[in-house]
């Protein structure tokens, strides 16, 4: 049987194009506003939904994902409801491939088995967890699997054709293909480069391959399009929902409509981004 994830990539390549992977940050900037934004994701454009499991210490992201990361934790965020989020989520849409990612700790502390029983039960498809290389598959990647989520794996500009067996071969769902090295939403990618990194990795794998990390605008979200299966925006919406807080951090009127027109204009630079018939 297909998973969400799986049915979701076979869906946009139907259509000829690339999906647009959205990610906000879980209980960013509280847990009913993050809840608002989230359910208004895919109907502005989200193919599928990133979402990030907060913690202290994020040493991957850049400044935009580390700051809705503590805005948070601060608001009361634990694991536990981001899971509830997910559930919450899970009430009203059952198609929209959903993925948490964040860092192993949280994980740990909350006790692996428990955690992948609670997030079967509330809806999630898969786990990107940043800070476990292949090395480590035994602690949660294989279970993962055995638990019927899929684990997508990161491959970064450094991960040679010698270390790609290794990253792809418990990876399922995609490949999230980071196109900077460095921190989230750092750098703006070259282009040509992606594409050429992408043909590469499709040469090791049939998996649909995702691209993100400095993907901000439709211009760039078309770019990346043209020759990725996924497009992945997450520091620019982090920072569209810090933009339009108030002075004590909460939530505004502006904050859900920000966030959404944001998404149409990256669904709109998605789904112009590759005109070909699908194959």
């Amino acid at each position: 049987m297909s998973t969400r994830i799986e049915t979701r990539f076979a869906a946009v390549k139907a259509e000829g194009r690339a999906a647009l992977v959205t990610f906000v940050m879980g209980g960013d900037p509280g847990y009913e506003s993050s809840l608002e934004i989230l359910k208004a994701l895919p109907e502005a454009g989200a193919d599928l939904i990133e979402l990030g499991m907060p913690f202290s210490d994020p040493m991957a992201d850049g400044p935009p994902i580390q700051a809705a990361g503590l805005r948070a934790l601060k608001a009361g965020q634990t694991l536990k409801k981001t899971l509830g989020l997910v559930a919450e989520f899970r009430k009203t849409d059952k198609d929209t491939p959903l993925v948490l990612m964040g860092y192993y700790n949280p994980i740990y502390i909350y006790g692996v088995d428990a955690f992948l029983k609670d997030a079967n039960a509330a809806g999630v498809d898969g786990l990107i967890v940043v800070d476990l290389p292949p090395e480590e598959d035994a602690e949660l990647c294989l279970p993962a699997i055995k638990a019927g989520l899929n684990f997508i794996r990161l491959a970064t500009p450094t991960t040679d054709d010698k270390r790609l067996p290794a990253v792809l071969e418990n990876t399922s769902g995609f490949v999230y293909y980071v196109s900077v090295t460095g921190i989230t939403g750092a750098a703006t990618p070259d282009f040509n480069a992606v594409s050429q990194a992408v043909a590469r990795i499709k040469r090791h794998t049939t998996l649909p391959v995702a691209v993100g990390f400095g993907v901000k605008t439709a211009d760039h979200a078309r770019a990346v399009a043209e020759g990725a299966d996924g497009v992945v925006v997450g520091s620019a919406l982090v920072e569209t929902v810090r933009l339009s807080l108030d002075k004590e951090a909460r939530a505004t009127e502006k904050t859900v409509s920000s966030v959404t027109k944001l998404v149409r204009e990256l669904a709109a630079g998605v789904r112009s981004g590759r005109p070909v018939a699908a194959e």
